[in-house]
């Protein structure tokens, strides 16, 4: 088994600074684990600390069926690749791929018989018997998954391994990887800030912010039913907008959402998944909506006037910003041919509408049929509120800051 899991793990710093907290996590074999996340989030310090390059502070790691916890590396079975290519420059290609091997004493026939046949699958047979400074920086990083996968272990880590790279060599090393994932025996965690990347390559995505988990679920899964408004911030490109500090009117017709002069109705299936709307209906307790750039667009008979401020055309559509008559703005799908100050019409897909709690930030809409059920439970957790989450990390700070003035 080459599974990973992963008990209240925490990791902080002798500055009090909380890295990790209480990360729990259970993967599967040979599943592609994606831990997605911006600067600062934890996702580097999650893999060191499963490689053993750092300590954790409380909690316990398995790989497979083993308690690693205070396992040296090289008692871990699992191989690492950084951001940077960490190649010998004193060796060749063959010598630095074949280099975990060959200090683990293992027999030159077996050493010889893998690193080649990495390197056919890697496209480095041409290269073997050249030093790392004669390589681009695409085939050094191509030499360090080498390095990594002759050694076949139970876990492969890869640290943003393509971060350095243009769009079209990404993509090139990612279809590398997607194959090698294909082709090996053990489970991939890989670590990026790229929401393409993770979109693209996980079977599952932990979203981590500040050292905390956020949610862990399939891509889909978080882009359709987000857990909180950061998982729905994060997880789409263009990002979600939000409509803030709404609030829930109940009228003769329904419901509506009702900020200043901007209303929205809900539609019914977004009033069926509405947990306790009743505590929210004609009250104080405020919402925030989140309202997908791909699920509104420029439209003759929209419902929602607006006025151009900008449009930008991609490689696959055009958005535009529109500013609403209520004065809030929105980006939604738009036409190439709109010119700034023009005055449109805004058609906005109800039922895909996202509905948060102001002061939690987490979701109200419970899920439905259209969420495709795994066999983890990690995705049934319910991430921390909005307010427990500033708790741990401003205690954090403070203790970090009070360490900084001794």
């Amino acid at each position: 088994m080459a599974s990973l899991k992963l008990n209240g793990v925490n990791k902080v710093y002798p500055s009090g600074e909380t890295a990790l907290y209480n990360i729990n996590l259970e993967t599967s074999d040979k599943e592609f684990i994606v831990v997605l996340g911006g600067d600062e989030s934890g996702k580097s310090t999650l893999l060191r600390v499963v490689a053993g390059l750092e300590d954790v502070t409380s909690g316990e790691i398995f790989v497979g069926d083993k308690n690693v916890t205070e396992a040296d590396p090289k008692d871990r079975d699992i191989a690492m690749v950084f951001k940077s290519s960490t190649l010998y420059p004193g060796l060749n290609v063959f010598d630095n791929m074949g280099f975990g091997l060959a200090v683990r004493k293992a027999p030159k026939a077996l050493i010889e018989q893998r690193v080649k046949a990495a390197a056919k699958i890697l496209g480095l047979t041409e290269v073997l018997y050249l030093k790392p400074k004669a390589l681009t920086a695409a085939a050094r990083q191509r030499v360090a998954i080498g390095r990594a996968i002759v050694r076949e272990p139970k876990l492969y880590l890869f640290d943003e391994p393509l971060s350095d790279f243009d769009d079209k060599l990404r993509q090139d090393m990612l279809n590398v990887i997607i194959n090698l994932q294909a082709r090996m025996q053990g489970t991939f965690v890989y670590a990026t800030k790229n929401l393409a990347e993770a979109m693209t390559i996980g079977t599952r995505i932990i979203v981590l912010k500040n050292g905390i988990v956020q949610q862990v679920d399939t891509p889909m899964n978080l882009y359709d039913y987000p857990a909180n408004a950061y998982v729905a911030f994060y997880i789409g490109a263009p990002t979600v907008n939000f409509v803030k500090n709404a609030k829930i009117c109940k009228y003769d017709t329904g419901y509506a959402a009702v900020c200043g002069d901007f209303t929205l109705p809900l539609h019914e299936k977004t009033v069926e998944r509405f947990k306790n709307i009743e505590q929210y209906a004609d009250t104080e307790k405020e919402v925030w909506l989140g309202i997908r750039p791909e699920d509104a667009e420029i439209k003759a008979g929209g419902a929602v006037k607006a006025k151009v401020c900008k449009s930008e055309a991609d490689d696959d559509a055009v958005y535009t910003e529109c500013e609403l008559e209520s004065g809030i703005s929105m980006i939604v799908r738009g036409q190439t041919a709109l010119n700034k100050d023009d005055s449109v019409e805004i058609s906005i897909d109800l039922q895909r509408m996202f509905v948060f709690d102001a002061e939690s930030r987490l979701t109200l809409l419970e899920r439905d049929e259209g969420y495709v059920k795994t066999d983890y439970s990690d995705a049934d957790v319910t991430p921390m509120t909005f307010e427990e989450e500033k708790a741990v990390t401003e205690k954090a700070k403070s203790k970090k800051d009070g360490k900084k003035k001794k």
